[in-house]
């Protein structure tokens, strides 16, 4: 066979397996924007109030201003602005001070909470709080806050952190202890520090899961988009087979603090893509699993960073930005922008 009929014959292949993926939007699901606050992800003991939260509130439950959530034998995840993620460790709570998207602030009251920074805004003003302290994101990267150790960490990025009447910036690499005078930030072994994290390890899970939801989503919609409003630009995208909410960037890719790629709907569209059958996901603590009617398998074998699943930079990637746009988008199933 001819290398051009050949080309041929696989593209059309690829387009039919394409079009025959569902369509899927507001009518499949209830779950169609999120806001800053919005619950992602829950397992074990958590709480808003008296609301006991299960994984049939995840995309529906919303911290609003005032609100705390809490955790005890447990974990959540809830999002902030497009592209940010807040993980709250066993035995912790946190208030939701503000949910404005320029005006983003957290308060850890007790616990540990990391804080992954996969895109910002010169706009988005991202400030989280402890006991002693009050952090202001600038870049994007990995944060650590811990309320019970009385320090904060920054993996990957760069902070400016206000206390003791001082402000000190705080750069990937470092640490700062908010139970001494020292207003100096010093470095830690990132490497030792992450193997010891139990929180660490388990947002790096979620960051894997994501990834691979932020791919299926990409590919979803975008062949959406021959038959209706599809997507529309970077922002929350609900996944039904993941049950969650993914990030979709406007453009290009960029790879997560723990290496694992994201990729907008466009760069799919222009990368083979493979894997017509479609099974519900879970996240069972070790690593997503395919269950129900069969599972998802996306071999994008042009990206460079391989398949999905297989982290592209390895520990501490710098979140390299392949492009993107400015604004901030939330859309549901059907992607529709809000």
């Amino acid at each position: 066979m001819r290398p051009a009929r050949w080309k041929t014959v696989a593209g059309s292949c690829c387009l039919a397996v394409l079009l025959s993926l569902p369509i899927w939007g507001a009518d499949t699901d209830s779950r169609q924007q999120a806001m800053p606050g919005t619950l992602n992800y829950v397992e074990g003991q958590a709480s808003i109030g008296d609301q006991t939260l299960t994984s049939k509130e995840v995309g529906t439950a919303e911290l609003q201003d005032g609100q705390v959530l809490k955790t005890g034998n447990g974990k959540a995840e809830i999002l902030l602005t497009p592209g940010v993620y807040l993980r709250l460790g066993s035995n912790s709570a946190a208030e939701m001070v503000s949910t404005s998207l320029t005006n983003t602030q957290v308060a850890l009251q007790h616990g540990e909470a990391m804080l992954e920074v996969d895109q910002i805004y010169k706009e988005n003003f991202i400030h989280i709080s402890q006991p002693g302290a009050d952090t202001q994101v600038l870049k994007t990267g990995l944060y650590d806050f811990d309320a019970t150790n009385q320090q904060m960490r920054v993996y990957d990025g760069k902070a400016i952190v206000s206390a003791n009447d001082r402000s000190t910036t705080v750069k990937g690499g470092h640490e700062l202890a908010l139970n001494t005078d020292n207003s100096k930030s010093r470095d830690f072994d990132k490497k030792q520090s992450a193997e010891n994290n139990d929180l660490y390890r388990w947002s790096s899970l979620r960051s894997q899961y994501l990834s691979e939801a932020n791919i299926n989503t990409a590919g979803l919609y975008y062949v959406n988009g021959w038959y209706g409003p599809g997507w529309w630009g970077p922002g929350w995208y609900w996944n039904p087979w993941f049950a969650g909410f993914t990030f979709l960037p406007g453009n290009g890719f960029f790879y997560s603090p723990f290496g694992w790629g994201f990729y907008s709907p466009l760069v799919v569209w222009r990368t083979p893509y493979y894997g017509v059958f479609h099974g519900y996901y879970h996240f069972d603590g070790t690593r997503p699993v395919a269950i129900g009617s069969g599972f998802n398998n996306h071999a994008v074998t042009s990206f460079p960073g391989g398949i999905s699943g297989v982290p592209a930079r390895g520990f501490n990637g710098a979140g390299f930005h392949g492009g993107g746009f400015a604004g901030n988008g939330f859309h549901g199933g059907g992607g529709a922008h809000h």
